[in-house]
């Protein structure tokens, strides 16, 4: 089973429209407790990031929460995503993840993070919160 980490700060998932710069208010990159996930697409920019960094003239959904999967993972390794994603979708538990090099990242509405953490806790995955 997986090692999770609760991240200590409130995250939001922005947009912004195609073709935008990287925000001033992300231009610092993270710090070290948090992530900050930049996605370039033909049809918008995708922020995930602290709340309290959120650009201004995005559009928001806030109030996530974030669980990283202590890493470095492998690339090579197969399922990761599937042992946390599966059990969440079988608790009707909404999700949004990301990954990177080393590791992956879910967020869960702050509402349900209490049913999230017991939903993963009960297959196995520990979360230090």
């Amino acid at each position: 089973m997986l090692d999770l980490d609760l991240l200590p700060e409130e995250y939001a998932v922005c947009r912004l429209p195609a073709g935008s710069p990287l925000p001033a208010s992300l231009s610092n990159g993270p710090d070290d407790k948090s992530v900050i996930s930049v996605t370039w697409a033909p049809d918008e920019m995708s922020i995930i990031c602290p709340s309290d960094r959120v650009p201004d003239g995005a559009t928001v959904e806030a109030a996530w929460r974030c669980l990283r999967v202590v890493g470095p993972l492998d690339l090579a390794l197969t399922g990761v995503l599937a042992s946390l994603v599966t059990p969440l979708a079988d608790a009707r538990v909404n999700i949004i993840a990301f990954s990177t090099y080393d590791t992956d990242y879910l967020l869960v509405p702050r509402v349900r993070l209490s049913e999230a953490i017991d939903t993963l806790s009960a297959v196995g995955h520990r979360i230090t919160v």
